[in-house]
């Protein structure tokens, strides 16, 4: 399934250029191009402003994969309307929103995010909620899309500071991703991790840092983060139950950031 009618990027040169300099100006055009892995969550839109801060053309991609907050991916639309209206430079480099149905990601997992079942720690000392292989099937589509769309950059949420412990979200994990993913593609894909080495609280700061106070109420408002799905409650950190643990990061991270401002104003 795909929200967006996409092709391929052109491969046609000026008439009259060589071969050198057609692959050069491909080439050149790819460096500029950024493909952003985006839910609809905290993480994702924080990792959309960053993109849209860097690079000249940007695409998003969302995964359906039967998650019970589905609800995230309804929040995205608003989102990018929003970064739009925060900065026109923004709104000129953001194009094509794709969504992929990975429906089979679902099918295989016996996990409290695709079943309605209680969040409880493993025995393995992981969550429920985690999906084996999620991140690394995530990236693997978006290399493949972002091959077909001309887009070298690959940006992702990902996380080992601040996070459920989930081991699809470590540097190492990325890292060993990105040259795998090169070496089967045959091409020079960077995976970009803005969020790797803070926390949540640092999370808002880079938003505030890029887009001022609007982008963060922007994301404050519109994203998405409760495992359950629950938008009927606007608490002061977002939307959400309060109780998983995806809500409970989020609340302590907002307290956070909420006193480092408070520390940061008295010191003025």
């Amino acid at each position: 399934m795909t929200r967006a009618t996409t092709t391929g990027a052109s491969t046609k040169g000026t008439t009259g250029a060589s071969p050198a300099a057609t692959g050069g100006a491909h080439e050149a055009a790819r460096n500029k191009g950024a493909l952003v892995v985006f839910s609809g969550g905290q993480d994702s839109a924080t990792c959309l402003a960053w993109a849209l801060d860097r690079f000249e053309r940007v695409e998003t991609l969302g995964f359906d994969y039967g998650q019970r907050h589905v609800v995230e991916l309804a929040c995205r639309d608003a989102l990018r309307d929003g970064m739009g209206t925060i900065d026109p430079v923004w709104k000129a480099r953001l194009e094509e929103d794709h969504t992929l149905s990975l429906d089979a990601l679902g099918a295989v997992s016996d996990t409290a995010l695709t079943r309605e079942t209680e969040i409880t720690m493993s025995e393995s000392g992981l969550p429920s909620t985690f999906v084996p292989g999620r991140n690394l099937i995530f990236l693997t589509f978006a290399a493949a899309l972002a091959y077909r769309r001309g887009l070298r950059h690959i940006v992702t949420g990902v996380c080992e500071t601040d996070y459920s412990g989930y081991p699809d979200c470590r540097d190492d994990t990325i890292k060993s991703l990105q040259a795998t993913l090169n070496l089967g593609m045959e091409t020079r894909f960077v995976l970009h991790t803005p969020l790797m080495w803070i926390d949540k609280a640092r999370t808002w700061e880079l938003a505030r840092s890029l887009g001022g106070e609007a982008l963060v109420d922007l994301i404050n408002r519109d994203s998405h983060s409760c495992y359950l799905g629950q938008r009927g409650e606007l608490h002061p950190w977002g939307y959400g139950c309060g109780e998983c643990p995806a809500c409970k990061l989020r609340r302590a991270g907002w307290e956070q950031y909420q006193t480092l401002r408070a520390e940061s104003a008295g010191n003025v």
